[in-house]
């Protein structure tokens, strides 16, 4: 396999959150960065929009990526209760800083009672590409969006910023596996039993880890944009990376 261009991004914040399919009132997170939530991350910072869903549908089909858990975060659920119906809750600010109004059924029911899944204190390390590479936006264009982004950037959720910029830089390597064990393990790391937990994509040319060290994984992480649900299946290896196996770094 030729080597590629990587980006490699730390997502660390007090809070984020990676969704996955809402089950009844539970805004659920998965336990790693899903494919929807680097998308929505990449677009944001490009300056798509929710009706660029054809962009943000082709950025998704693109994106590769594989993510390390440098430090596990605490699980914690936010209760939220709120009425819709109130008329000061017709009226809210999107990120550009332009006010917008709540119409449709949903802003005539009353109480809506939500509960939102978090991770506090987490640390996860990425390394992405897109392919084909030589499409744009390009790996220079995301690169730039990230250093400069059109419009704050967040993790999962609008509450979820990030505690420290996201771009760490760039490297080369056959695999995503392989670029994730050559990135250092963040400050702050914590490996668990003496390893650090990952997915990476089945379909990337590595073997399939051991069985007592990873296993295939389900997961159900595509969004259709235009209708704002997620939606098909993949599968991705969900596996270990021994602490001597990754570049040094300050663990805990």
């Amino acid at each position: 396999m030729t080597s590629r261009e990587l980006l490699v991004l730390r997502l660390e914040a007090p809070l984020m959150s990676f969704g996955g399919v809402a089950v009844d009132q539970h805004g659920v997170t998965e336990a790693f960065p899903t494919l929807s939530m680097l998308t929505g991350l990449l677009g944001n910072a490009l300056g798509y929009e929710h009706r660029d869903d054809a962009k943000l549908d082709r950025l998704q089909a693109r994106l590769r990526y594989a993510v390390r858990r440098d430090r596990a975060g605490t699980p914690l659920v936010d209760f939220q209760t709120v009425d819709l119906s109130q008329d000061f809750m017709r009226e809210g600010w999107t990120t550009r800083g332009h006010a917008v109004t709540r119409g449709g059924g949903s802003a005539k029911t009353g109480t809506h009672i939500r509960r939102r899944h978090y991770w506090a204190d987490a640390i996860y390390t990425v390394v992405l590409a897109l392919e084909p590479s030589a499409e744009r936006p390009d790996l220079d264009s995301v690169e730039r969006a990230l250093s400069r982004p059109a419009r704050p950037l967040f993790l999962g959720r609008k509450p979820c910023l990030p505690a420290a910029p996201l771009l760490v830089g760039r490297l080369a390597a056959d695999h995503l596996r392989a670029a994730l064990a050559a990135v250092p393990a963040a400050p702050r790391s914590r490996p668990e039993d003496g390893g650090f937990s990952a997915w990476w994509p089945r379909d990337d040319g590595e073997p399939a880890p051991a069985a007592e060290a990873g296993r295939a994984l389900p997961v159900t992480d595509r969004r259709d944009w235009a209708n704002r649900v997620h939606t098909g299946r993949r599968f991705v290896w969900h596996g270990r990376l021994a602490a001597a196996e990754v570049a040094g770094g300050d663990h805990e």
